[in-house]
């Protein structure tokens, strides 16, 4: 809760870390969890909420990459798919198997022999180890299992495997994992200068963003994880630093499943410019996505656009003809921006999503490129150098790497899913109520029903016919570090993105319940009902 935040940037302030991470994205949270896990002292801030930014706005798919193995990038698709396989057994809650399917049509862009061949490159790269092996689907069978795709020219369909998440709530659960390791994390903190001693980086001049004051952390190794913020950051460091990036921006729509009707996955080519795009399947709801073209806004400006809409509505219509889905059929729409590495002479599509490290002259390690599935390893490599870097600094040893890969993030202590809905059945939770806490929590399912045990009444409904209950409230703000009413119900709740009004039917009371929580006044209260309002009014599509 907010007055652990408190107490965590006061530590920070108050004794040096080892490594300061600035950004708390999935990346960020991954260096931090990595990080603590090999004894730094390790501290990570943002100057938003954790996961704010890219990291709640992706695909919400951890995958291989298969449209990758067109660019001949086998490596990263190798990469990847180990990665899948990982998060598959560290957080099977957040990270589940998900099923797609790929058609094929006569005079399409890549005929019948040439996926099939992929297909088992593609299983080959993840060595034989995905949920399943591919399947090829005739054109019959497509039509049986999914009956709303465009029949016409329909030659078959490949039915193979990858894995879906909640891209925030990963986060949370990954900055956990780092705070258990033993990292500080404060989030609403802003970085608004970086000082140095002796041509080196040592602090970071800082802002609390919730309260207004500044302070100075003090640290060995300053570490730049803002993912599009990253040039913005480095010209703290040195104003004439070229930039490193590209930002490409990927939209997503969501609709009533009930339009597309589509029971698996699907992966198509998009008829307006001929790339890669997918139809996701999520409860309900169905998202569109994604676009893939070079941003041409700030990141804190960055705004789905009426074009981002009829791209992806037109797209899905023409793979799925009876939806006939026009503008006023999209209850919620996001977008993030690819901080992809710099090359000016490829299409966005076709920017490599490999990453690098960067170390400044004063000693400001940055990390660009990347994607969310390989988060992990591009953790790994940063707290590398940040090692190495210590080692050089101080002369102590270099710690072993971390097991991340094996150690359970939080939530992800059991396999077995049914056993803990089961569970919370027993515990009284409705059915849907109980999957939807597994699912969201895992094996922590049990301490926000023991809240319920506390007070019967959060186990009531937040909305009437929905699974979210109100202790998930309480939960998120005495365990998941939500301070904020956005943080609930854009980021641990998603009922911002679920619900056609974007929850404001519910705001006010979510509000009252954290101002008890929290200790607010009614100026605080007014205020932050007045920033939710306004992130809606953001969010409204305008010609």
């Amino acid at each position: 809760m907010e007055q652990t935040r408190a107490a965590a940037l006061a530590s920070m302030v108050e004794t040096p870390v080892d490594v300061l991470i600035i950004g708390g994205g999935i990346t960020g949270a991954g260096i931090a969890r990595d990080a603590a896990s090999r004894g730094f002292r390790t501290a990570l801030i943002d100057k938003a909420d954790f996961g704010a930014g890219t990291s709640s706005h992706s695909s919400r798919l951890i995958h291989g990459g298969i449209r990758y193995l067109e660019q001949g990038a086998f490596r990263l698709v190798f990469e990847a798919s180990h990665e899948r396989r990982v998060l598959l057994t560290i957080a099977p809650h957040l990270v589940r198997p998900l099923a797609f399917l790929f058609p094929v049509y006569r005079g399409g862009r890549i005929p019948a022999w040439k996926l099939r061949a992929g297909m088992w490159l593609y299983d080959l790269l993840s060595a034989f180890r995905n949920v399943r092996w591919h399947r090829w689907l005739r054109a019959k069978k497509v039509r049986r299992v999914e009956p709303g795709l465009r029949d016409r020219g329909l030659i078959g369909a490949a039915l193979y495997y990858d894995a879906q998440t909640d891209d925030a709530r990963l986060v949370i659960a990954t900055v956990r994992g780092a705070m258990r390791a033993g990292a500080l994390a404060a989030n609403y903190v802003e970085t608004t200068g970086l000082l140095k001693a002796d041509g080196r980086i040592r602090a970071a001049v800082v802002r609390d963003a919730l309260t207004g004051e500044t302070a100075t952390i003090r640290a060995q190794v300053v570490v730049n994880a803002t993912g599009p913020w990253s040039d913005q950051l480095r010209r703290l460091d040195d104003p004439l630093a070229p930039a490193i990036l590209r930002l490409t921006k990927g939209a997503h729509v969501t609709v009533a499943r009930r339009r597309l009707a589509n029971e698996h996955a699907v992966t198509l080519f998009s008829p307006i410019d001929g790339r890669v795009m997918f139809v996701l399947p999520w409860g309900d709801l169905s998202y569109i996505g994604t676009t893939d073209t070079d941003a041409d806004a700030s990141p804190d400006a960055l705004r789905v656009t009426p074009a981002d809409v009829t791209y992806l509505l037109r797209s899905a219509n023409a793979a799925f003809p009876d939806a006939h889905l026009a503008p006023n059929d999209v209850v919620s729409a996001w977008v993030g921006l690819r901080p992809l590495l710099r090359e000016d002479h490829a299409s966005p599509s076709q920017v490599s999503r490999e990453h690098k490290v960067f170390e400044s002259e004063h000693g400001l390690i940055s990390i660009a490129g990347g994607k969310l599935t390989t988060y992990r390893v591009m953790a790994r490599d940063v707290v590398d150098r940040v090692a190495a870097r210590l080692h050089a600094l101080d002369g102590r040893p270099l710690p072993p790497r971390a097991p991340t890969d094996q150690l359970p993030l939080p939530g992800g202590e059991s396999r077995d899913l049914d056993v803990l809905v089961e569970a919370a059945r027993a515990r009284g939770a409705a059915e849907g109520t109980a999957r939807h806490l597994v699912a969201s929590y895992g094996s922590e399912a049990a301490a926000v029903l023991n809240l319920v045990d506390r007070d019967r009444r959060l186990g009531e409904s937040i909305i009437g016919g929905r699974p979210e209950i109100w202790a998930e409230v309480a939960y998120a703000v005495e365990r998941e570090m939500a301070v904020r009413v956005q943080d609930v119900l854009v980021r641990r709740l998603h009922l911002f993105y679920e619900i056609p009004d974007h929850a404001q039917s519910v705001v006010t009371k979510v509000a009252a319940r954290m101002k008890q929580l929290l200790c607010w006044d009614d100026v605080r209260e007014a205020e932050e009902l007045r920033d939710y309002f306004q992130i809606v009014e953001r969010s409204r599509i305008k010609a």
